[in-house]
């Protein structure tokens, strides 16, 4: 994969995580709190952090000592 198109998927990534965060602050602050969804929420957050991570780590070469 091309860095170019790597640096994107990391950033669109990174703006789906930030929605989240703002929809769990949004259910968290209503009235009626659905545990249930907000652990979904958060369950994709962790997938998407794991996602980054490793489309970071592919961004960085192999140096061999």
């Amino acid at each position: 994969m091309d860095s170019e198109v790597i640096n994107r998927r990391i950033e669109l990534l990174r703006q789906e995580h930030r929605d989240l965060d703002s929809a769990i602050d949004a259910l968290l602050s209503a009235n009626a709190v659905d545990q249930l969804q907000v652990a979904r929420i958060k369950k994709r957050k962790l997938r998407l952090k794991d996602e980054i991570a490793l489309l970071e780590d592919m961004l960085i070469p192999d140096i061999i000592a």
